[in-house]
This record gives structure tokens, sequence and C-alpha cells, in this order.
């Protein structure tokens, strides 16, 4: 039988090495798999499907995930480990790249998906449906893992099939293919797994969750498509001199609106399949064992749950193989409950900077720059929560006026010094004063005690932790895990109201989706805020400034989802945003006026050659087809 390399990067690497099949748990008894026994039954060949989904991504891993620490949207401690934040610090290299496991893994990955789809057809006890399932689930993952390469190093090599064991070494020096051919066959694979209605609509057995579904191959293909429109891949001039040995060029350099047509199509096709089959924004329904909420916080814990909460209505996909339990104790808070001071196990080893805290609205919806009665100016100022702040900021706590009359997701995301945090096995809500809180100060509870243990801006983020986690004694707190989502209804709102704006303009739609999200938010629509509040007034009437105004409501309704370092990249505004100092309060002052002075923690550069990450030198040396990126 014909024998298939182990890994098509090892190829790159290796060039003349060609190894044979990998071992596969439990295929055969004495663990040496071939590939003729792990496709001589249905229960093997189960295992090998198995094995295509076990390369995911680990999304939820604080350290390992470039999307949570690899930008400006989470900074941690100077003693913190992970690669990841060594790319935000502009640390990225040639020699060894951080991330460059990532390519390894996903190459890997693709061969392991070829292997599946070039043998499933052998398997003799498998009813056809179900075959057909597999392939296309196959398919579907086979494009995502395409797109994960793609949004890392732009143009790859594609690799539709698994280059045979006798390949000559000029076979295995592959070259990169152009970026459109690149997102073209990823369409085209999930495509393939759509039609003839072969993927199922819904999940329905709780042991297959995370399994491909119809509304998730038509849910990536919307986020391909929206990310294929975007200036990083639409038109990209700065990428002109990028081209193979013989010339040919990697980026396409005239802008296509088509795209953009194209890509609102697919996100609304995408929402239809999704709202068809019971997928919708999520609304916090129950109640605690205290009684009724109030709006204030069933607000909050719908915003929150809609990330928090496993297998909520909302949650397109979600990655199975990347539960969110290391990441909430990553990013916890020791000794929230005072009983027991700070003898709960936690990191708080993440924390927002102040533009990050900046960024979202004010209570009127709009920016804190544009709200005509919010002061800006004097957001560093401080002032002393009053009874009408309550179920916000600790009664008769001083804090900075930042804290003050801002969105609902401000307050459900974030926690900072006075700020209320509603759950972790206090739900009492009519009790305000009962409410656990945060008190960040030097020589506080929560406070920093040295620059390499404690708070690491000033904010912890709330959001990703589970509100009914809860804290018990000596080093005990239990953990509600969740699978990472990494598509959710809101995210798919936003890319149609994205695209349809880039495509038609301000239609009727592009409003439609934002508000819907807004609603959620528990703010006004977006034409009643700017009328009413802003000192933009007409800003939501033309294209420009819809765009400015969806950018923003994305960074801030899917703020520590691992968007934003993608979003900047493809809209190219991360050689603007990244290039702005990183900022906290000054962590190691007790009293409030010494404090709340915002402090430069680290200086931020971000050039055109960061856009896409490095190559390995190694890769490029060996294998002369494989151009570098520009500027590496």
């Amino acid at each position: 039988m014909k024998k298939y390399i182990i890994s098509i990067i090892n190829s790159f690497l290796l060039l003349t090495l060609l190894l044979g099949c990998q071992k596969y748990l439990d295929v055969v008894p004495d663990n040496v798999a071939t590939i003729d026994n792990a496709f001589a039954m249905r229960a093997q060949a189960e295992k090998f499907l198995y094995t295509c989904y076990s390369y995911m991504p680990r999304d939820a891993n604080g350290h390992e995930n470039p999307a949570f620490s690899g930008a400006d949207e989470i900074w941690r401690r100077p003693n913190s480990a992970g690669e990841m934040w060594n790319i935000a610090r502009g640390m990225q290299n040639i020699v060894n790249p951080f991330g460059n496991g990532y390519w390894n893994n996903m190459f890997r990955a693709l061969r392991d998906c070829n292997i599946f789809l070039e043998n499933i057809n052998r398997v003799p006890d498998i009813e056809e449906s179900e075959r057909n399932r597999w392939i296309a689930e196959v398919k579907v993952l086979k494009a995502y893992y395409h797109f994960y390469l793609v949004r890392m190093y732009g143009p790859i090599p594609m690799v539709k099939v698994n280059l045979p064991i006798d390949a000559t070494t000029e076979m295995v020096r592959v070259h990169r293919d152009p970026v459109d051919s690149c997102f073209n066959y990823m369409v085209q694979l999930l495509d393939e797994a759509a039609i003839d209605n072969n993927l199922p609509d819904e999940i329905v057995d709780p042991s297959r969750y995370g399994r491909i579904t119809t509304p998730i191959a038509l849910s990536l293909k919307a986020k391909i498509l929206v990310t294929a429109a975007s200036p990083l891949f639409n038109g990209n001039t700065d990428q002109a001199a990028l081209r193979n040995l013989d010339g040919t060029q990697l980026f396409n350099q005239e802008v296509s609106l088509k795209k953009w047509q194209d890509a609102a199509e697919a996100c609304r096709e995408a929402i239809e399949i999704s709202e068809a089959n019971g997928i919708e924004l999520y609304y916090f329904q129950g109640n605690v064992a205290q009684g009724t909420l109030s709006d204030t916080i069933r607000t909050q814990l719908s915003i929150r749950n809609s990330l928090a909460q496993r297998w909520n209505g909302e949650v397109i996909w979600a990655n199975t193989q990347s539960q969110s339990d290391a990441l909430q104790l990553l990013a916890n808070i020791g000794g929230l409950n005072p009983a027991y001071g700070d003898n709960v196990s936690s990191s708080q080893a993440l924390g927002p900077p102040l533009k990050i805290v900046e960024m979202f609205y004010s209570k009127n919806g709009v920016p804190i720059n544009e709200d005509k009665s919010w002061d800006y100016a004097g957001r560093y100022g401080l002032k002393r929560a009053t009874e009408k702040d309550k179920l916000y900021v600790r009664t008769s706590y001083t804090t900075a006026n930042l804290h003050f009359d801002r969105e609902p997701r401000f307050y459900a995301d974030l926690a900072f010094d006075g700020g209320v945090w509603y759950g972790q096995g206090r739900y009492d809500d009519k009790k305000p004063d009962d409410l656990f809180y945060l008190m960040a100060k030097s020589k506080q509870l929560h406070g920093q005690g040295d620059p390499t243990f404690g708070i690491v801006t000033g904010y912890l983020i709330k959001k990703i932790i589970h509100y009914q986690n809860v804290e018990g004694h000596v080093r005990e707190y239990s953990v509600n895990p969740y699978p990472w989502p990494i598509i959710r209804l809101a995210d798919l709102y936003l890319m149609y109201a994205e695209a349809l704006n880039e495509a038609e303009g301000p239609v009727a739609d592009v409003f439609t989706y934002v508000d819907r999200v807004r609603e959620r938010a528990g703010l006004l629509p977006v034409a009643e805020s700017w009328d009413t509040h802003s000192t933009r007034p007409d800003k939501y009437t033309t294209i420009n400034g819809m765009r400015e105004i969806i950018q923003q409501e994305r960074m801030i309704e899917l703020a520590f989802e691992g968007h934003r370092f993608w979003d900047l990249r493809r809209w190219k505004l991360a050689v603007q945003t990244l290039n702005a100092p990183i900022r906290s309060w000054d962590l190691i002052q007790e009293s409030a006026e010494a404090y709340y002075r915002p402090k430069v923690i680290w200086n931020q550069t971000f050039s055109n050659r960061d856009y896409f990450w490095p190559i390995s030198e190694n890769n490029v040396t060996v294998n002369p087809n494989l151009v570098q990126n520009l500027g590496w």
C-alpha cells in the first residue's frame, strides 16, 4: 500500500527525509499503526477522525494563544511565561520564531486530514450517510487549519494532497500559493462539505458537542470571506514585493468590492441557517438562590454568560479541545472573598491596559471622547461613589471618574478598584453592601505586593471567569469550565454588518444587526445614541463613519475572546493601534490621589513586517522556494 510522509512540514525542514506514518493511539494491539489497520473497520476509522479534531488549537490557553497576549488587549507581569507575550513586546525573530509550533502542528493536521480523506472510502462497515458526514467534517477542519496558517503567515503552500514517499527533492521544495488561491481553496472545501446536506444542522447528543454542523461550516465560510475581503488581503500594496522566485505575485494589488459582496452573502446565509436551528443571542433567564435579579445585574449576566456559560444558545462553534479552567485560574483574583484573605489559589497574571478600559462606551452608548455629557478631560480625576452607583461601584468608595457612567459591558467585563463583582458565591444584589468588590491599591487585599506578583494594570478580566465559581477555605477555588467559543452569533451579526456596510454603505440591515447586539448589551440603537449624545451626530450616515462604529462595536462586544488580535491585523490598523504606550495605574501607591496616575509600563512598537510572522530561517534555508515574508 502507498505510504505517506509523516508531515509536509518535515519535508520543508529535511527535504529528502521522508518518513512513514506515525503511531495512533489504540489503533492496533501492538500500537504500531499502518494505514491498513487504521481504516480496516469503522471503529478504527472513527479514532482517526478524532485525531483530525485533536489538532484544534488550544484557544483557551493563556500562554499559547497569540490572540490573548500577543497584542495589546491583555498585558502580563514582567516575569510571566508565555512566548506569545514576546510577540507583543516586539521580540519576534526568524531564527527561532515565536509561534513556530503552529506552523508545525497545522501542517501535521493537514497531513492527517488528507490521510483520512484518501482512505475513508476503504472502510467496509460504515453507512454511506455517516461516511459522507465524516468526509464533510474533515473538509471543514482542513479549511480551518489552512485559515489558521494564512492569518499568521499570509500565503502558504496549500496541502491539497500529501506527497508520496518517493517524492523527488524538487517536488518537496514547494512554493507558496497566492493568497487568493488559498482563500478560494478554503471556500471550495467548505462548499463541498455543505453540499447535499451531509452535515447535521445541530448536535443533539451532548457527548458529541463540538462536532462540525452546517451552521459551523457556513459561519466559518463567512469568517474566511470577511477576512479575504479585508484590507490586509484585499489589494494590499504594502505586500507588492512578496513574490515567488518565478515572479508569481502572492498578494492581489487591486481592491475588489465583490469580495465584500460575497462575504456579506455568506454571512447572511450563515445567519439564516443558524437562526433556523435555534441559535439566538443569549439572555440570562435564571434566578439565583436569593431571588429575582435587578435588570442591571441580569444585563451583566447576559453579557458575561454569552461567553462563559457552556453550550449556551448563542454559541455556534466551541472548541472542545480547549477548556477554560486553566485560563480562569490564570485570570482569577485571589481573596475576592475577604473571609479567606489571599489564601485562594490564583494568578492575577492577566490585565487589560488603560487603552482597553477607555475603549468601552459611556452609558449613552457612544465613545467616551465623543459623549457630549461625559467628562473625558477629567476621566483620571477622583469621585466618591453614591447610593445610585451601588451595583457598579462600592458605596462611599473613592475611585477614578473613568469608572462611572459607563456602558453595561464595561461593568460586565472588567473588575477595577472599588468595582462590584457579582457572583463568585455571593449573589444577593438586594444587599449590595454584601457583594464582593475589588480593593486594588497597594497594601489592600487585591493590590500589587511587588512587580512580580499581584494585579498587573489595575484591572482584571471578569468576563472570562464564570460567575458561579466559588472561593472556599485555604486555597480552594471551584471552577465552572466551558469549551472556548470560536464563533458565536454576535460575532456573525457584526461580520454581516461590516461586510454589508463595505459592499453597500450604511443600509438598513447594517443597523439592524449592530443594534441587535447593542440591545442585548443594554444600549440604545446606533442612530438614537449618536443623534442624541455624540459630538459627531452624522458619523453613522457614511461608510467611513459606520466602519468606525462597527469596528469599535466588535472590539467591545468580543473583548477578551481572541478577536482583537486578528481584527486589528485584517483591518491594517495594527500599525497605528499597536504603536501606543501600554499604561496602567501607579500600582505601588496607597492613596487614591497617588494611585490614579497613568503610568507607562511598556512602549509597544509595531511595523508593517509584523502583520505576518516570519517563517523559520531554517525552513527557508533548506527550501529556497519558500520565500520569506517581507521585512524578516
